[in-house]
């Protein structure tokens, strides 16, 4: 049955900084901030949110059903989901806008800087849950805010279990809006930087926020795994090691193709955030979001 994957299409254009942005950024000239760095190594990458997931949601045998919006200049990239064997009937071209466009720089320590040009997916409201049985889960990824408040309530009128994943989106919303998504959501997943700003604008603690009616909070930790907290309780899920740290980008999205091919499957939760950690690590040993190979015999699904 097919996952319904709301969220973001996006070229990425991704550079390297062979050095560390903490000796560039000296704390006490923030205020006039004028800094530049060279970047010797640069390359374009398919990307956004929903593109990363379906991708790896397909290679483990998952139906993912892209619903996004992108610019006429996507066409390349639709003509590749559906390479997949993904459907794209809920892909909109939206004429007179560009795909989404992140810029992106990371350092040697792994960290980034991003600029984002939203273009296309401001339009991603304009498109509504289709109205279909079959449809067994679904995840509110970052997109345009208006198409993630909208799209989290058409899955809770249609009774579809959806996760909640804000990402990069979650400071678009107070608490209030952020309390209305968790009452709509079955499951909400965040990395640690998220989780605190979710507590803090919600007023509401990860303890608290797995006693409600969520089926489970999920707050992934990078190399160190993640935490599950179900029903007050909190299990360490332990990392996976990596054979080697190329690119960090889509990790989380990668980690999320697995919750929705675990949760379709039926399995335990613990179990497919395990597969999810899985995930995250061979995608780190590659460059892009969505150039990592996946061996679902090795992976055990």
């Amino acid at each position: 049955m097919p996952a319904l994957i709301c969220g973001s299409l996006a070229f990425d254009t991704i550079t390297v900084f062979p050095g560390r942005f903490a000796q560039q950024l000296l704390p006490e000239q923030l205020h006039i901030l004028n800094v530049s760095f060279l970047v010797p190594e640069l390359r374009r990458e398919f990307g956004g949110c929903a593109g990363n997931i379906a991708y790896s949601l397909a290679q483990l045998g998952g139906a993912p059903l892209v619903m996004a919006a992108t610019g006429p200049d996507g066409a390349e990239y639709i003509e590749r989901i559906r390479g997949w064997g993904a459907s794209t009937d809920l892909i909109k071209v939206v004429e007179g806008s560009y795909t989404a466009q992140a810029i992106i720089i990371t350092d040697a320590d792994n960290n980034q800087i991003t600029a984002f040009h939203p273009g296309a997916m401001q339009s991603a409201h304009l498109t509504a849950v289709p109205q279909r049985a079959d449809i067994a889960v679904a995840i509110v990824a970052p997109d345009g805010r208006d198409a993630m408040l909208q799209h989290a309530e058409q899955l809770a009128r249609a009774k579809v279990p959806f996760i909640f994943d804000p990402g990069q989106g979650l400071p678009m919303f107070d608490g209030a809006e952020l309390k209305h998504f968790v009452d709509l959501a079955t499951w909400v997943t965040v990395n640690d930087y998220e989780a605190r700003l979710l507590t803090d604008r919600t007023g509401l603690s990860l303890e608290a926020l797995s006693r409600s009616h969520l089926k489970g909070v999920i707050v992934t930790l990078a190399s160190e795994g993640c935490d599950l907290w179900q029903d007050g309780a909190c299990t360490r899920i332990a990392g996976v090691a990596a054979t080697a740290v190329i690119d960090p980008t889509g990790c989380g999205d990668a980690f999320r193709a697995a919750l929705l091919y675990g949760i379709e499957k039926g399995w335990p939760l613990a179990r497919s955030v395990a597969l999810g950690n899985q995930l995250g690590a061979l995608k780190i040993a590659s460059r892009g979001g969505q150039n990592h190979v996946l061996d679902r015999l090795a992976l055990g699904v």
